[in-house]
């Protein structure tokens, strides 16, 4: 069975996230996603999500064809998250090109970068919502 094990924060849900999902799943047997604590959140982009991690790791949980959700607390135990899950292959996006290509010698997975769906992202999405929030 080839496990596929991605990584993010999903706030803010959107098809971006939606595509990405679908696009790792499709790789594989069994996709498992590490959804972001809010502590990691912080840590990683100074503001807390929207969401909190037991409803993001809810929305990502009811996806067809996500078969396990866990919640990644140090992005230096990335090594270790793919270990516990027998990862084969590791899907980032490819913001992230580059960054995790030692996890193929560590930890004997192999590692994709696939490409963002263009013209979205959450921080958008939420300085968006932020300034017609302000705004009305």
């Amino acid at each position: 069975m080839k496990v596929v094990v991605t990584f993010g924060t999903f706030d803010v849900f959107h098809v971006g996230h939606l595509k990405i999902l679908k696009r790792a799943s499709e790789l594989g047997d069994k996709l498992v996603v590490g959804v972001s604590s809010d502590a990691l959140n912080i840590k990683k982009k100074s503001r807390a999500p929207i969401y909190s991690e037991a409803e993001r790791c809810e929305i990502i949980s009811s996806l067809k064809f996500v078969d396990d959700v866990f919640l990644e607390y140090s992005l230096e135990e990335k090594a270790n998250y793919l270990r516990s899950h027998n990862a084969n292959l590791l899907v980032m996006g490819c913001d992230w090109e580059g960054k995790f290509d030692w996890i193929k010698d560590e930890v004997d997975c192999e590692v994709i970068y696939l490409p963002r769906t263009p013209s979205i992202s959450t921080t958008e999405i939420i300085e968006i919502a932020g300034g017609i929030h302000n705004n009305a």
